[in-house]
């Protein structure tokens, strides 16, 4: 029998295999990557326990009990055998309490909600203005485009955090002290409701979205001038039948995905604002601010620092593992292997 007689009667078996469609195969390669699988369990338990903080907490986060400051359980003295010696012993707080005896546990817990809340509100804040933006500089090109992105390098001139802290010391210094009825009185007011998450979530929006709309841009002017654009014109489509109908959902993806890696960055800003005071306001508990508290205390009191400290970087490291996993899960070089 020859070779080519064999390879006749394989191809009709080969070609009744059924072909994997871009999801199922950009699916199929995200499971496979064992740390982006750990990241998403991660992720998916954080976000559960955001939700159920309430009936998770042993305590409220807020929940102060003096006589109980700075108490630590049994078990932490094997951990820390430093602060034997002088360290009130209490096991019913199972992480210790901080300087005015709240739970660290809940407090951790409750901080959940911060985190992921900044983890999924600013890269949307994101996507939402940087994809308009980038869209029309990129679609229109031109004059446009041109003053568009000179806008843009302007605003990368100056340093994003550095206006971001000044943004936030000013909103906090101005907007909380203004006569009762004025606009700026109530917005003062709803970010006080907020837990001083509405000036972050501002801050975020002014800033985080040069980046999305430059790579708006680049992926606007490469699919702009395809065949199927140019048919679609032919056709009488107009800009915003040919921006949200075709355009839009091929591009989508990759800037999906690269929002889903600059989340962490999001998380260490909000992290970085409350550890110097700008950020949530107290009593509302976030990572940062505890660590803030614990660093004070960190020779005698570790534990005050480094269980928040860990919570945070077990969330960056597993939306890192995750971001990097769907990057290459959608990498179209990658596909069918």
């Amino acid at each position: 029998m020859s070779e080519q007689t064999v390879a006749l009667r394989v191809r009709p078996e080969a070609l009744a295999r059924p072909v994997r469609g871009f999801w199922e195969d950009a699916f199929l390669r995200l499971i496979r990557n064992k740390a982006a699988v750990l990241g998403g369990i991660i992720v998916i338990t954080l976000i559960f326990v955001a939700i159920f903080a309430d009936y998770i907490a042993p305590y409220s986060y807020s929940e102060q009990s003096l006589v109980d400051n700075n108490a630590v359980p049994a078990w932490m003295l094997k951990v820390f055998p430093t602060i034997r010696g002088y360290a009130r012993i209490n096991n019913k707080y199972l992480l210790g309490a901080d300087y005015v005896g709240r739970d660290l546990l809940s407090r951790i817990i409750y901080g959940t909600r911060i985190s992921l809340t900044v983890a999924f509100i600013g890269p949307l804040i994101s996507l939402l203005i940087g994809t308009i933006y980038g869209s029309i500089s990129g679609y229109f090109g031109g004059r446009i485009d041109n003053i568009m992105m000179r806008l843009v390098d302007v605003l990368y001139a100056f340093p994003g955090l550095l206006f971001i802290i000044l943004l936030m010391a000013f909103f906090r210094s101005t907007l909380t002290r203004l006569t009762p009825g004025t606009f700026a009185y109530y917005v003062g007011q709803l970010d006080a409701k907020m837990g001083g998450m509405l000036f972050i979530f501002i801050g975020i929006g002014l800033t985080a979205w040069e980046n999305m709309a430059r790579l708006t841009r680049g992926q606007v002017l490469s699919i702009k001038e395809k065949e199927f654009i140019e048919a679609a014109r032919a056709i009488g489509a107009g800009h915003l039948r040919i921006m949200f109908r075709h355009i839009l959902p091929n591009v989508i993806g990759p800037l999906i995905v690269a929002e889903t890696l600059a989340i962490p960055s999001y998380i260490s800003l909000e992290a970085f604002l409350s550890f110097i005071g700008l950020g949530v306001n107290p009593p509302t508990p976030s990572w940062g601010l505890m660590i803030s508290e614990g660093a004070g205390v960190i020779r005698t009191y570790p534990n005050q620092a480094i269980f928040p400290a860990l919570a945070l970087a077990i969330t960056m490291f597993a939306f890192n593992f995750l971001g990097d996993g769907l990057r290459d899960a959608f990498d179209p070089r990658l596909r069918g292997t």
